[in-house]
């Protein structure tokens, strides 16, 4: 965990303006020194001076990526694969500075170099959250970020639909000035659900480290090592905290008592285009920070689930999606949480490339997880390529016994400013928080920031 109690509580503030401007000097020396072009942009429409830019005359990729990044795996938008093919792809930006991207184009074209000579995807990215709540039992804001360096290195099969890649992600995920990261806020408000999942302060951890194998033409496969099952059930396009919905009611199901990253495996079967099967175990007791022999062998407590659902195809099974999952997780004793078991079902279809309504509903049984049941609903919108925005409605019933339903909105608009930075405006609604009687209705303020490269 970052610690910054080297810096004095009165000048904090201070301490972040001197660094924020340190920074934005250091960035403006870098874009004034570059030359630009000024009639590149007469010649040319924006976007294909884009892509101009970014292309050299060796160039073998397709032109709507910048290194020819592809998820060559069968994970979803919160697995390393979707995340480097989808930061890596040319996109419409709200901002179009000539002399960026000129500055990027070498650490770009060096990324295609590296993948086409030894087939090694990475990619850098800082996600960091801030939030302000009208009301609460303790703390009214928090702030956090995660950096994290991740890494796709297809080994088997480069060239043919089933490769075999070695996945690994590090991070540092950690609290910025407030006293308690994001991912803690609910719990001073009173709130059964995290509005912010994710932004946690566990400092420095290896949160992925696996293989993941595609076989029989993609109509199979499996990933087996340390893992986040997350990443492969349960699939909602706009899940992933760090890009779409930050409320844990929206970004991950409550009602399944998903462990944390551990050692685990899961297998993938497609009878056909359109249909799947899943089947996955799990430590239990997975912690980012741990290897997980100790507590996968000796304890020998695990999460299994099986999932069976429909996709328009291979490509689009995040957008295309209609499942059915059921779960299982054992007793932890070392942690005192009971075991549990239950379903949840989910069905999202995107139109026109634009339109993307869902809706998810799921029962359990047992304290394992936070929600006894749960139903949300709503709309995601994709104004350009890389920009959405989704409203979120959900109501959920607690474990516990004796607290309240309690009631969720989330609203969020990305906005893609430039071809490496988006930024998302983020509100929530709580209605009736299960766990603050006193409070019938807090709203949530957030601004999240994205840095890609």
């Amino acid at each position: 965990m970052i610690n910054y109690s080297f810096i004095p509580n009165s000048s904090l503030t201070t301490w972040y303006r001197r660094q924020l401007v340190t920074v934005g000097i250091a960035t403006l020396f870098l874009v004034l020194m570059m030359p630009a072009d000024p009639n590149s942009a007469a010649q040319e429409t924006e976007t294909q001076t884009l892509i101009q830019e970014l292309s050299t005359p060796e160039r073998q990729t397709d032109e709507s990526t910048l290194s020819g990044y592809k998820n060559t795996g069968f994970g979803g938008p919160q697995s390393v694969g979707d995340q480097l093919q989808t930061e890596n792809e040319v996109k419409d930006t709200a901002v179009r500075v000539l002399f960026l991207k000129r500055a990027l184009r070498p650490w770009f074209d060096f990324k295609e170099r590296v993948k086409e000579k030894l087939g090694l995807q990475y990619g850098l990215t800082y996600t960091s959250v801030y939030q302000v709540a009208t009301k609460s039992l303790d703390e009214n804001q928090a702030a956090g970020g995660i950096f994290a360096l991740q890494v796709q290195w297809d080994l088997l099969g480069r060239k043919s639909p089933d490769t075999g890649s070695l996945i690994f992600q590090l991070q540092n995920r950690h609290r910025l000035w407030t006293k308690i990261p994001p991912n803690s806020l609910f719990q001073s408000l009173g709130s059964s659900v995290s509005t912010a999942r994710s932004f946690s302060d566990i400092g420095w951890a290896v949160t992925d480290l696996y293989w993941q194998q595609l076989l029989f033409n993609r109509h199979a496969g499996f990933a087996i090592g340390k893992l986040h099952l997350t990443d492969y059930f349960d699939l909602f396009a706009l899940s992933s905290s760090k890009t779409g919905f930050l409320n844990k009611n929206f970004s991950e199901n409550p009602t399944i008592a998903f462990p944390k990253q551990g050692l685990g495996a899961n297998l993938f079967i497609m009878p056909n285009n359109n249909l799947y099967l899943l089947a996955g175990i799990a430590d239990a007791n997975g912690d980012p920070r741990k290897s997980g022999f100790n507590t996968f062998f000796d304890e020998a407590e695990y999460f299994t689930a099986v999932e069976i659902g429909w996709i328009s195809s291979f490509d689009k099974r995040t957008f295309d999606n209609i499942h059915i999952t059921g779960w299982h997780s054992d007793k932890r004793k070392k942690a005192d949480v009971p075991k549990g078991y239950g379903v949840a079902m989910s069905a999202e279809w995107r139109f026109k490339e634009k339109w993307l309504p869902f809706f998810r509903a799921a029962w359990s049984n047992g304290d394992a997880s936070s929600l006894e049941a749960y139903v949300s609903g709503g709309l995601g919108i994709y104004l350009k390529s890389h920009d959405v925005i989704a409203l979120g409605l959900n109501w959920g019933k607690p474990s516990t016994d004796g607290q309240r339903d309690e009631y969720t909105m989330e609203l969020f608009y990305r906005i893609q400013v430039t071809q490496i930075l988006a930024i998302s405006p983020d509100i929530q609604l709580i209605i009736d928080p299960s766990n603050n009687p006193d409070d019938d209705f807090i709203a949530v303020f957030g601004l999240r920031a994205r840095l890609a490269l």
